[in-house]
């Protein structure tokens, strides 16, 4: 109902502050759905958390004591919390929902010996990198801006910068020397403080530096989509599934942000290596009152894992089989297809849990394990073997790409950049060490410089288990032009 910032604006060391009616035009930070992710709220403030204007101060702590002086004036609304608040109150999908259908699911349900059907929760995680979310954004001549920041993903921040400013991307640079971790939080959640600090260096003409402290990054950023999972499975005694139905809904938050690409990728692995005959999967984004969930290690494909997990376990107790067995006899064949009617080929399923299984004894194990339980009424034991499947890169297509530029100098030492980012994980070693492979050289020669817009263009994030396949192969294509040149 109202925003009072004058107490901010004339607070001790204050340079300036800005709110969405102090912008020229609406700042949107949304990396897919245009329109859905105001820089500030303005009029309804749509998660508890949600930035309402940003102060900059001579000092970091001038600028925190000024925030905390604005005066709001709220009303309540109704507030959609949890995945069933969003169905009741109505607030719809940030998202067109995804559904993935193969043979003939009705009948295959009706038909089957045995059905069972639950319901299951899947929690969100926080990603608590262990360095938080921070930018610096320095003015430079003829309106251009050299952003630092701690990103996944230089280009998207670059983007994001660039139409904040009114800007042409060739006139945005935004440079990482490395991460001190990021997990997907730093995907498309670095853009905010990114562009503020641009916008502050802007209006000021002096570099501007955002840092929140962790329980504002926290507050104020996406985690992993919990999810709330009902599903339906028919089977036999020996424990093979005929059909499987399932509804995958997720709470997203305020905003679309990644959400349609991780409830995607929970569907592609809601089978994990199982071939459900008959298979009927949907999702359903949630538009919630929260903080926008988003990118997180697995990009949704550990919530699907845990799905096609949980249904063989409920399988394996209702026949009482030994849940490896039922895995086994469920395990993906040659020829068959999955839910997104991938063929399935070259599968060594089968033959790596044998030899898993006898390797590491599970049959003597389980059965002692048994024993123990048996007579130790409070401690009990557990054992479990279990086949993952993970899709490897992105499922935007596009962004299976990357670019490196190699020089060679005159006293052969080489300088490699690539669009990378490190978070230590090793990229910046592992893709040198492909360099110096080629080259035939020691690695002490080669110099490894941060990653940059301005070297490399146009890169794909940092994401999707890609790194080290697509920027080893982009550098070893470099060193390979060079060679033969």
């Amino acid at each position: 109902l109202g925003l009072d910032l004058e107490a901010v604006r004339t607070a001790p060391g204050v340079v300036l502050v800005l709110a969405a009616r102090d912008l020229d035009e609406p700042v949107d930070l949304s990396p897919v759905h245009a329109g859905d992710e105001p820089i500030f709220a303005s009029g309804e403030v749509r998660f508890c958390g949600q930035p309402l204007f940003v102060v900059a101060a001579e000092t970091r702590e001038q600028a925190r004591r000024a925030a905390r002086l604005a005066r709001v004036d709220y009303t309540d609304l109704p507030a959609a919390i949890t995945i069933e608040d969003a169905r009741t109150l109505a607030t719809g999908f940030v998202c067109e929902p995804l559904v993935l259908e193969r043979g003939e699911v009705e009948a295959a349900m009706a038909e089957a010996p045995c059905r069972l059907s639950g319901r299951m929760r899947i929690g969100g995680q926080e990603h608590f990198y262990l360095e938080g979310q921070v930018a610096l954004a320095v003015p430079g001549i003829e309106g251009e801006m050299l952003v630092w920041s701690s990103t996944q993903h230089p280009s998207e921040t670059q983007l994001m910068v660039a139409r904040a400013l009114g800007l042409p991307m060739a006139a945005v640079t935004v440079r990482c020397r490395r991460l001190g971790g990021g997990f997907g939080g730093k995907e498309t959640q670095a853009n905010l403080f990114a562009v503020l600090a641009a916008l502050v260096a802007r209006r000021t003409g002096r570099p501007a530096k955002l840092r929140p402290d962790r329980d504002e990054d926290m507050i104020l950023t996406g985690k992993r989509h919990d999810f709330l999972v009902d599903y339906e499975v028919g089977f036999d005694r020996a424990g093979r599934i005929h059909a499987v139905r399932a509804t995958l809904a997720a709470r997203c938050g305020y905003s679309a942000d990644l959400s349609g690409p991780v409830t995607d990728r929970a569907l592609f692995h809601a089978d994990n290596a199982y071939h459900y005959p008959a298979v009927r999967l949907r999702s359903e984004p949630w538009r919630t009152h929260t903080c926008s969930n988003t990118a997180f290690r697995g990009f949704g494909g550990p919530q699907g894992v845990l799905v096609a997990e949980r249904i063989v376990e409920e399988v394996a107790f209702a026949t009482g089989l030994d849940p490896l067995e039922v895995r086994r006899r469920n395990l993906y064949r040659e020829g068959d297809l999955t839910p997104y009617h991938q063929p399935i080929e070259d599968v060594p399923l089968q033959a790596i849990l044998e030899e898993l299984a006898e390797r590491a004894a599970y049959a003597e194990r389980r059965r002692a394990i048994a024993a123990f339980n048996t007579a130790s009424p409070v401690l009990k034991k557990g054992l479990a073997l279990t086949p993952v499947k993970f899709g490897i890169s992105f499922t935007t297509t596009f962004l299976n790409q990357a670019g490196a530029l190699v020089h060679v100098y005159q006293d052969g030492s080489v300088h490699l950049n690539h669009g990378g980012t490190e978070m230590g994980q090793g990229l910046f070693i592992k893709v040198a060490q492909v360099v110096a492979e080629t080259f035939q050289i020691d690695i002490d020669n080669i110099k490894i410089t941060a990653t940059t817009t301005g070297k490399v263009p146009n890169t794909s994030p940092t994401a999707a288990s890609s790194g080290s396949d697509l920027n080893g192969m982009a550098a070893k294509n470099a060193a390979d032009q060079i060679k033969d040149r």
